[in-house]
């Protein structure tokens, strides 16, 4: 765990930017372009997006973000914490929470979904009532107040590969995570976990379970470990931050090259969990844990702050573009941005409403609007997609209009064409064009973009299954029966012969039908 710093009062603060940089070089088994990395803070796959997180713990002690961003402990140390790391029981809470999420979400203009805070809603989740896991109560204590006094990055690993997953996941013993062997230390497991997103640059990644039912007590099991674990290991896709740099520029690529977070296959090999490090170990608690903690409240609450942040950032960058394009006045293109403008207002009244709408939950933790928050997990694809091809039409060949590289623009020989031939309307030149096309087309074109689409669409599981939940929920809380007798009300007040009420007036007096 990073060391923490210190106020000249004594008191105890979250590690800083530094701090957190020296904790993850700590020999953890990163594996990219076939070979090991030797210190992610360095490695070209991953040293800026490092760097982007290392901002996130330095804002901690910086004039004009503590504020928002910390909060006194519950724990007992008498220091502060990042405010979404304590265990909401107000509205108050979750409002301190979310500026919070949104102060650090702004460093990163939305562009990184895995920040520290996200797992932070896991563990204040299981945090606010140790004893619900029984005998490793205790374990839950300690990560609560581990997590909360150390700000910890964490990951997590929930969904079993897409290996044979037509047969029943604890049947797949030689690729799911499994325990092998119990000892008085720990267990011994094997298997793997997908998708471990930013997992190479976090200290600790937690395991769990998400799909069908467990049957075997050695697949029931969810755990915390340190990444460095002895037999833990990493298996990264291509880095896009290393593509921009070994291909372009902080220019060309301004968002790729700093806010990649590398989606890994996390694979155990005989490592062992100590017992104090186990959340479940059991297989009732395995199938019932996610729905009786609703942790997901707090997580959808850090998503769609963040989402709030990020089409923030395409609205101005769409903005942006049409000004060096020049069709920003045009009618049809002015009524795209403001559909833009619109679904960014609309997901922030639903984060608001998923606060405002909060009620006490498990473990008296006030918990975010789950209806909100359910309707949010089914659109949010959809919008974000929309906003995608909104960009791609009104912008159109303007995002390919553009020079390939920085040099170009440094080239005397070449510098009076761009001039005359890639400049920006409204008065804007070459350099003007060439960096809001460019930049916006990192968000929306390259891998990079490609890749975030495909995040938001996966984000919290299928879309359908999130439609057909929020359709069980309405059932079980009698929501849906509530829609009908609106509609039955309605249909109350006719009949084949008329009005059935007395205070609407017939159409005898005028109808020009025949009668029968």
């Amino acid at each position: 765990m990073p060391q923490t710093g210190t106020q000249q009062t004594g008191t105890p603060l979250p590690p800083t930017g530094e701090d957190y940089l020296e904790s993850l070089r700590d020999g953890r088994e990163v594996w990219i372009y076939g070979e090991r990395v030797k210190d992610v803070t360095t490695h070209p796959a991953f040293r800026n997006s490092t760097r982007a997180l290392a901002r996130l713990y330095q804002a901690m002690h910086e004039d004009g973000r503590k504020d928002r961003l910390l909060v006194p402990t519950d724990t007992g140390s008498g220091g502060l914490t990042h405010a979404f790391f304590r265990t909401p029981r107000s509205r108050a809470d979750l409002r301190l929470g979310r500026e919070a999420v949104r102060c650090w979400q702004e460093l990163v203009f939305g562009w990184m979904g895995r920040t520290p805070d996200y797992k932070a809603a896991l563990i204040t989740g299981i945090g606010a009532d140790p004893d619900y896991f029984g005998q490793f109560a205790p374990n839950i204590r300690n990560w609560y107040r581990r997590a909360q006094e150390g700000v910890l990055h964490m990951a997590h690993a929930i969904v079993n590969p897409p290996v044979d997953r037509s047969r029943p996941f604890d049947e797949v013993n030689d690729v799911f995570v499994h325990v092998e062997k119990e000892t008085d230390a720990g267990l011994i497991i094997s298997g793997a976990k997908v998708v471990a997103t930013g997992a190479p640059q976090t200290q600790y990644v937690f395991v769990g379970h998400s799909g069908g039912p467990a049957s075997r007590k050695e697949f029931a099991l969810s755990f915390i470990a340190p990444i460095s674990a002895p037999g833990t290991r990493l298996i990264c896709r291509q880095s896009y931050e290393y593509s921009a740099a070994a291909s372009g520029s902080p220019w060309d690529y301004p968002l790729s090259s700093r806010f990649d977070e590398n989606d890994s296959i996390l694979i155990f090999d005989r490592t062992l969990i100590p017992w104090e490090n186990v959340i479940i170990y059991d297989v009732e608690k395995l199938n019932a844990h996610y729905t009786d903690i609703h942790w997901d409240g707090q997580a959808l609450l850090q998503s769609i702050t963040r989402m709030e942040v990020k089409m923030t950032f395409l609205a101005g960058a769409l903005s942006k573009a049409l000004d060096i394009t020049g069709a920003a006045k045009f009618r049809g293109v002015e009524a795209a941005l403001g559909e833009v403008v619109n679904w960014r207002n609309l997901v922030r009244g639903l984060r608001d409403g998923m606060i405002e709408n909060a009620a006490p939950g498990f473990g008296g933790m006030m918990t975010p609007c789950h209806r909100t928050a359910k309707a949010y997990t089914a659109i949010a694809p959809q919008l974000y997609s929309r906003i995608r091809q909104i960009c791609e039409t009104v912008v159109a060949s303007g995002l390919i209009y553009l020079n390939s590289h920085t040099s170009d623009l440094k080239n005397p020989e070449m510098r009076p064409w761009l001039e005359k031939y890639l400049r920006g309307s409204n008065g804007l030149g070459v350099d003007d064009r060439s960096k809001v096309m460019k930049l916006l087309w990192d968000a929306i074109g390259t891998e990079f973009g490609g890749r975030h689409e495909l995040y938001e669409w996966n984000y919290f599981g299928s879309p359908e299954l999130n439609n057909l939940e929020s359709l069980a929920v309405s059932r079980q809380t009698g929501e849906l029966e509530e829609m009908r007798h609106l509609v039955e009300t309605c249909m109350s007040e006719y009949d084949v012969n008329g009005w059935t009420v007395d205070d609407f007036i017939g159409p005898g007096d005028v109808s020009t039908l025949p009668r029968t």
